[in-house]
């Protein structure tokens, strides 16, 4: 009988959820420092009694993909094991330290910190005779979700809204929901993140502390609580030192918090964000998996990507700003200065923007990119924008993918965007007025009057043809010869190419869609490359 190899496929959730339940950088490096902490405990935990196929490198913690390929089996109940014991290490040790850094208190919180321990995290895991059928089977399972929540009584967090504030009380047995006034606790919490703020600034008693991990007047969760205090080096020290014979949690180095907002001596700063994720990469993973030498084909493009997301992430310029995590295929950036006097200008971002295309293509993998890029107003909240980065990669996933969505965010919460593909983007640099200068405000200026007059509205099928003609007329004059390229595509297939309209639209949806890309186009290039 002949042996057929088995093969494991393992993720757990909530991922992106965790990212993105953030206020202050500090939060988003957290959280990624977590995320890659508990992927590499299992891929050395596997890799004692497995062939680990994908991630490769696994020395390389920063940006661990959460999703693991192995020859051989490895249960369920050893996945679970592994990492809610890593995670549960990381609680206790963030508990401890609290508790004795704040003697004076009397601890009720004990069982709350034990639920989250063993409720955080949700683990789905595949298996099967080929790396095709494990994929098959932990996607099959993970349409059976099995994830608990942690109740709780009282306020929820300032941050996310969703859970328990994290204070000496929390599980007292005399807070009881049919009597308990909320507001009498508010006194108790604001003086423990009080005392709190001060003992992780190193902050007299006398003095206010400047929030540089917790703001005094935050009310965090636990596992809100624990993405900050992951990121004090004291508390790595103490989990390494409690997990010996494990992979060790990566200190962060070089953090900055981001100035964003404006204060009394700065105007708001205005900064860019970046979400990547590869185009198809599972259905490449799949096409690999029906190869010959699978293993070790899944293996090279895990290296080449995983590779790549190091030396983005080490070479990204330090004056430019910082990339949070660089999984390989996914990844997060902010474009921002840490002095906030002198702001980095909407041109550079762009001109930054531009090569991140050429840079992807350095691992040389057939793998397109999208992107979500966000140049945002200084007083937007910080998931905010973050949910915005997802919608505009979302958005270039569903114009054709191998684009980019550029989206301006105001401090009012409103925003234009424009989606290009990466070959056309260079398009804004060819912009020139009526003088052959760069003056972003006379196209502006010109668009707001015609849309005035309403000379771009299609109000009927009749009118498609000649309106969308007129548009890409005045698409032309500024930018000489494109607008000609347009006219003369008869088949439409450059204008499909750009604007990522469906072959089943109709006349109306595609000649609009056309005006709107054109539009856009100017909305956004006034704000990135205007020199006023």
């Amino acid at each position: 009988m002949v042996n057929v190899a088995k093969y494991t496929a393992i993720t757990f959730a909530p991922v992106q959820g965790f990212i993105e339940k953030s206020r202050k950088l500090r939060d988003l490096y957290g959280a990624s420092l977590i995320l890659s902490y508990l992927s590499q405990q299992l891929v050395k935990e596997a890799e004692k009694t497995t062939t680990v196929i994908s991630p490769a490198i696994p020395n390389l913690q920063k940006g661990m993909p959460n999703r693991i390929l192995i020859k051989g089996e490895f249960s369920k109940s050893q996945v679970e094991k592994t990492v809610l014991s890593a995670w549960k290490r990381m609680l206790q040790e963030c508990r401890w330290w609290i508790e004795a850094k704040l003697p004076d208190y009397t601890y009720h919180w004990e069982r709350e910190w034990t639920n989250w321990g063993n409720h955080a995290w949700e683990i789905f895991w595949g298996e099967g005779d080929s790396i095709q059928a494990a994929m098959d089977n932990l996607e099959t399972r993970k349409l059976s979700r099995g994830w608990t929540a942690v109740n709780w009584i009282g306020e929820s967090s300032s941050l996310t809204g969703t859970d328990g504030i994290a204070f000496p009380g929390l599980g007292a047995t005399t807070r009881n929901p049919k009597f308990l006034i909320y507001h009498s606790e508010q006194e108790e919490i604001k003086e423990f993140y009080t005392k709190l703020a001060r003992k992780l600034d190193n902050c007299p008693p006398d003095k206010e502390p400047e929030g540089k991990y917790i703001a005094p007047n935050e009310k965090l969760s636990i596992p809100e609580l624990v993405k900050r205090l992951i990121t004090l080096p004291e508390i790595v020290d103490l989990i390494n030192k409690a997990s010996p014979n494990n992979q060790p949690l990566e200190k962060l180095k070089r953090f900055h918090e981001i100035e964003r907002k404006q204060t009394d001596t700065t105007p708001g700063q205005w900064t860019g964000w970046f979400m990547a994720d590869g185009d198809k990469v599972g259905d490449y993973l799949k096409k690999l998996a029906d190869g010959n030498n699978t293993d070790q084909e899944i293996q090279k493009f895990s290296d080449a990507i995983r590779h790549w997301g190091e030396q983005f992430s080490e070479n990204f310029p330090k004056n430019l700003g910082r990339v949070v995590y660089a999984g390989g295929d996914d990844f997060l950036g902010i474009i921002y200065s840490e002095n906030s006097v002198e702001p980095i200008k909407p041109l550079e971002a762009f001109e930054w923007l531009m090569t991140l295309n050429n840079q992807w293509k350095e691992h040389q993998q057939p793998i397109n990119l999208s992107v979500g890029f966000v140049w945002v107003a200084g007083s937007v909240p910080q998931r905010d924008v973050l949910q915005h980065c997802r919608e505009a990669e979302k958005v270039a996933k569903s114009l054709g993918r191998n684009r980019v969505t550029i989206r301006v965010v105001f401090n009012s919460g409103q925003y234009v965007q424009w989606t290009c593909p990466w070959d056309y983007l260079h398009i804004l640099n060819k912009y020139q007025d009526r003088e052959k200068q760069s003056n972003w405000s006379h196209i502006y200026q010109d668009l707001a009057h015609l849309e005035s007059r309403r000379t771009f509205k299609i109000e009927n099928k009749n009118e498609a043809y000649t309106v969308q003609k007129s548009a890409i007329e005045f698409f032309d004059i500024y930018f000489p010869g494109e607008g000609k390229k347009l006219l003369e595509d008869k088949n439409n297939k450059l204008a499909q190419h750009l604007v990522g309209f469906n072959e089943k639209d109709d006349e109306i949806d595609r000649a609009k869609a056309t005006i709107d890309w054109i539009t856009d186009l100017i909305e956004v290039g006034w704000h990135l490359c205007s020199n006023t």
